[in-house]
């Protein structure tokens, strides 16, 4: 059985101009010890599934249905009171700012200890050895003395580090991480990520990596789903999706990595913009913006089914298989530098 099974998880928002549907029929699953990449680009959906997941959407205006199942129990009937347990003990996220997750009044010892106390019966002395050991654990230097400092004193990495330290106090078989290395530079967005692959080895947890980059996950990812406007447009393994990916929006993220062995000016970008939400295309909801659009793709929204061969390769496009094939050659001939 799957540690999470994420089964046609649709998440609305009332608002005053309509209902904004965030995620619209989102399945996926993942084991203990093995790390999944959701990808897409800024309001596709991806953190709200995660945040639907967890139980920390409003609940006035949220309207979510479908399944969540953690070991089998359904996170989206759980009363309250269950998914404060759950949320620290057993699943854990890294949010996306630490600068607005961390209180800034109060050093990051004392918010380590409080989390600590929260979920275990430690005393304080006790609470803050552990704090402790958690800061030296993820690489925070001179720990002993910065314990006691402030958010503000601490680089961006750091405070992702202590961010990564907090989600690890009571060892999660589940970590969420939700854009870990957004607005860090390269060498430190290197760090983190090796950081939660070594955290991840040593306490053999799941890890949901939330991403936008392609490139983050390309390494560390056992499995990538592909988001776009709410809906999953590709999945399947890291190979697939890099090796012989079927979807023409999967195809314009994987051109507009930048390449060490070329030379060119500007990067290559997906034309248009993503739909809003409270009034999606009808059809295939990336046909706007599709250069390989066909008439059916305006009308028809195409079904999320395997791959020819490969059950475990999903893909939702109205393309034929011999055209697939022949762009993600090309597309992988251009990555490689072949003309």
């Amino acid at each position: 059985m799957a540690l999470l099974e994420v089964k046609d998880l649709k998440t609305y928002f009332s608002t005053g101009d309509g209902v904004v549907k965030a995620v619209d029929g989102v399945s996926f699953s993942i084991e203990k010890g093995e790390t999944l990449g959701i990808v897409g680009e800024s309001g596709s959906g991806k953190s709200v599934t995660c945040l639907t997941i967890m139980g920390l959407n409003a609940k006035r205006n949220t309207i979510s249905s479908g399944e969540a199942l953690f070991k089998g129990e359904d996170l989206l009937t759980a009363k309250p009171g269950r998914l404060r347990e759950l949320r620290g003990n057993e699943i854990a996220m890294i949010f996306q700012d630490p600068m607005t997750s961390l209180n800034p009044v109060h050093t990051v010892g004392k918010q380590l200890v409080e989390a600590v106390q929260l979920h275990s019966d430690m005393s304080k002395q006790q609470a803050r050895a552990r704090a402790l050991e958690l800061l030296k654990q993820v690489g925070i230097p001179r720990a002993e003395r910065r314990i006691d400092d402030y958010p503000h004193q601490f680089s961006g990495g750091m405070r992702q580090r202590v961010m990564i330290a907090m989600s690890l106090i009571n060892n999660p078989d589940l970590l969420i991480a939700d854009e870990p290395t957004t607005a860090l530079d390269v060498t430190t967005q290197a760090q983190i990520l090796a950081l939660i692959e070594r955290l991840q080895a040593e306490y053999n947890s799941a890890v949901i990596m939330i991403t936008h980059d392609l490139g983050v996950v390309a390494e560390i990812a056992d499995d990538i789903v592909v988001m776009y406007a709410a809906e999953v447009v590709e999945g399947g393994s890291v190979d697939d999706i890099f090796h012989s990916p079927h979807h023409p929006y999967t195809w314009g993220l994987m051109g507009s990595l930048p390449r060490l062995n070329t030379d060119v000016d500007r990067l290559a970008q997906i034309s248009g913009q993503p739909p809003s939400l409270l009034r999606p295309p009808s059809g295939c909801r990336f046909h706007p913006r599709c250069p390989y659009v066909m008439e059916i793709c305006r009308t028809v929204d195409p079904e999320l089914k395997p791959v020819p061969g490969d059950q475990n390769h999903l893909q939702a496009c109205h393309l034929d298989e011999a055209t697939k094939e022949q762009e993600a050659a090309r597309l992988l001939g251009a990555v490689a530098g072949v003309s």
